[in-house]
């Protein structure tokens, strides 16, 4: 039987929850499974830019809209949608699409599916109180899927959850990645000035540690190290603040939000990830399958992908800007380290951390929840 999924993303951006689904619907049995790329439309100036890119591929989308921060219509909509369509699995990515729906499919013969993508370190009182729902509705879900094992043991906790949990790890699409062989101008323009490029790619969220970042590129050293923000954020200002008030303004550029964000990636020297919680972060597992020396924080989600400190990349201690520059410094001086790392790194996402791989399991679990609740 040819099972219909709707894969119900973000609206806001096309960051790594957004490339994630978009990896793994190209890798899914198009024989086996109808995938189907829809959001939430709470404002009507988001683009939704992971519908374009969707239809791009060839992939059937929708649209959502019910404007307004949790506007309850958008569970009506929703509903409809699925008994219409008739969906078989809805895969649900972030906690709003969780609660709609969680209450969308109460009533349908649509099984639902969640993957969370990961969690706020310090989330306002606003946020904390979503995301303590967003587990508690994790409990009546058919099954919840983190991507990692920090996020599995996380969700051990909450009492009966456990039955409902598959951990199926995150993956990067390497076809995609290999396919970039362009750099931007900008960045070839400041190696032609003499400078060594390190670049950050993501979100601008306090979780993400660009602030220890910023600390680090002013320390001694780092002189001729020019940095890359790409990405876009609440936080923005504020970090370009701080990167004057640290005398590194004029050796930052925060490029927004990118398209070509992997041909920023293709030019860097070396991929910085300061944070300070992930999953399995897809930002490092892209810039490790470009081949590229990767400096990131000793916390969980991270040792996913680099076991320890030299294998694969280096790690330093979390929120210690001094360690991180060193580390830095070590890449920039040491040609030959830079290489076995990039080598090692390749061959980590390449073994275990392949879309493919990805795909199969998550086709297998969509198989597996729709004949458990035909057989009921």
């Amino acid at each position: 039987m040819r099972l219909r999924v709707l894969q119900l993303g973000s609206p806001t951006g096309l960051y790594g929850a957004e490339r994630w689904i978009l990896a793994l619907i190209k890798y899914l049995d198009p024989e086996k499974i109808e995938t189907i790329v829809g959001v939430i439309k709470d404002d009507p100036h988001l683009e939704a830019p992971i519908l374009a890119h969707a239809q791009g591929l060839g992939f059937k989308t929708v649209a959502i809209e019910a404007y307004g921060r949790f506007n309850v219509k958008a569970i009506t909509l929703l509903r409809n949608y699925l008994k219409q369509e008739n969906i078989h699995i809805l895969h649900t990515h972030g906690y709003k699409q969780d609660l709609v729906g969680f209450w969308a499919t109460r009533g349908v013969p649509t099984r639902i599916i969640a993957t969370p993508h990961g969690w706020s370190k310090e989330p306002d009182l606003k946020l904390a109180i979503y995301e303590g729902l967003n587990r508690l509705v994790f409990l009546g879900l058919d099954k919840v899927v983190p991507l990692s094992r920090e996020l599995y043991q996380g969700l051990t906790g909450i009492p009966g959850l456990k039955r409902k949990l598959r951990l199926i790890v995150n993956a990067v699409d390497l076809a995609e990645i290999d396919a970039v062989k362009e750099v931007p101008e900008v960045v070839a323009k400041k190696r032609k000035e003499g400078f060594f490029i390190l670049g950050y790619i993501g979100q601008l969220i306090h979780r993400k540690g660009l602030d220890v970042l910023f600390k680090a590129l002013a320390k001694p050293g780092l002189e001729e190290c020019f940095l890359f923000i790409v990405g876009e954020g609440p936080l923005r200002a504020q970090l370009e603040q701080m990167a004057k008030d640290l005398g590194v303004f004029e050796r930052v550029i925060f490029t927004g939000y990118r398209a070509d964000r992997l041909n920023f990636l293709r030019g860097f020297d070396v991929f910085v990830l300061p944070s300070r919680l992930e999953g399995i972060p897809r930002c490092l597992m892209e810039a490790m399958g470009m081949g590229k020396p990767v400096v990131a924080s000793d916390i969980e989600g991270v040792k996913d992908l680099i076991p320890k400190d030299g294998e694969g990349g280096l790690l330093f201690p979390v929120e210690d800007s001094n360690a991180l520059s060193e580390k830095i410094l070590l890449l920039k001086e040491n040609k030959l380290l830079a290489k076995k790392l990039s080598e090692k790194a390749r061959k980590i996402v390449a073994q275990n951390f392949s879309a493919e791989r990805m795909a199969q399991e998550y086709q297998a679990l969509y198989q597996e929840v729709w004949e458990k609740s035909s057989s009921r």
